[in-house]
């Protein structure tokens, strides 16, 4: 792909209207939007949430996200179906792990 089609791919395109009105997580919308097809976090709230990640979090605990200042992709494939819709701990422990990995 281009370079200018990850661009504009990795560009909050939702309104504040629209994010007022999201259907996902309570605050969801805080710290993140949404590109042409994929989640990017826009403000840090937690270790793994960088500013300019972008990917997405299943609804059973699978997560990707690609993270280009650090050269960093993740994939985790899991099957845990949450009792609530919110991420479970696998993935908020999966993430927080990868970037306390990472040795500048």
């Amino acid at each position: 792909m281009s370079r200018l089609s990850v661009e504009l791919m990795t560009t909050d395109q939702l309104t504040p209207e629209q994010k007022a009105g999201s259907p996902f997580f309570e605050n969801f919308w805080d710290s993140r939007g949404w590109g042409l097809g994929l989640s990017i976090v826009m403000r840090r709230d937690e270790v793994a949430g960088v500013p300019g990640r972008f990917g997405w979090d299943g609804a059973f605990s699978t997560s990707w996200y690609v993270d280009p200042r650090e050269d960093l992709l993740g994939v985790l494939m899991a099957q845990c179906r949450p009792g609530a819709l919110r991420l479970p701990p696998v993935v908020r422990d999966f993430w927080t792990s990868v970037y306390q990995a990472i040795d500048d």
